[in-house]
């Protein structure tokens, strides 16, 4: 009898209302579609993809949105498929997304690790992969990534930054960022894909560890991810 009578109660429970945030929501919606299979988040989940852990920092929502509904459309060669999300799981896990500026490597740094805590440059490639700098740039700086109404339509290769830039100024570059891309169209839209302050995330010692990695970079015709 008491069974019976619980029936109901348990019914109007499960059909209550949500009362989760959009994030939170996002958040279930990405484990049920089993991102963690390609992409991590704070050091657990798959290397397929890129390292999640600053997306929130490094791209925008609307890139973000614009990027989970068609991969292909903005790059064809990605691996990522196309997931036809509804409109409203696909805001709801771009607003997970948008959460995520780094905080889930604040306490372990795969960059501090004994085996490359010691030499700057290959903490600085570990640095550029954990952060996502190849989701711009192209692994290993190759380039090849595009971008929406900047000359020559894709994002800067880095495999000439050693001839380019003294190390004072690669690092005042990823410290301060490049927040505003010069426009092919200085009538048209801003790009979609602009390089961050990174100056707010990372130590000086951080930045310093990047550039020492990127001035080891040579020429090359190799695509990235």
């Amino acid at each position: 009898m008491k069974f019976v009578l619980l029936l109901p109660v348990l019914f109007l429970a499960s059909c209550g209302p949500d009362n989760r945030t959009p994030a939170e929501k996002g958040k279930a919606g990405y484990a049920s579609s089993n991102c963690r299979q390609c992409h991590m988040i704070a050091g657990e989940g798959g290397m397929i993809g890129p390292d999640l852990t600053f997306v929130g920092f490094r791209k925008s929502p609307e890139f973000l949105d614009l990027w989970l509904k068609n991969p292909q459309a903005w790059q064809e060669s990605t691996k990522m498929p196309t997931f036809n999300f509804t409109d409203q799981t696909r805001a709801n896990i771009v607003a997970y997304l948008a959460t995520l500026r780094g905080e889930g490597y604040a306490q372990t740094k795969p960059w501090n690790g004994p085996d490359v805590k010691n030499d700057p440059a290959m903490r600085g490639s570990v640095l550029f992969s954990k952060a996502g700098c190849s989701t711009c740039h192209g692994r290993g700086g190759a380039g090849g990534f595009k971008n929406n109404n900047v000359p020559g339509g894709k994002i800067p290769a880095l495999r000439e930054t050693a001839s380019t830039y003294t190390k004072d100024e690669l690092i005042r570059k990823i410290k301060n960022g490049v927040p505003h891309p010069q426009k092919a169209d200085v009538k048209g839209p801003e790009p979609m894909l602009a390089m961050p302050t990174w100056g707010k995330v990372l130590a000086d010692d951080e930045i310093d560890a990047l550039a020492a990695y990127l001035l080891t970079l040579k020429p090359t015709t190799e695509a990235g991810w």
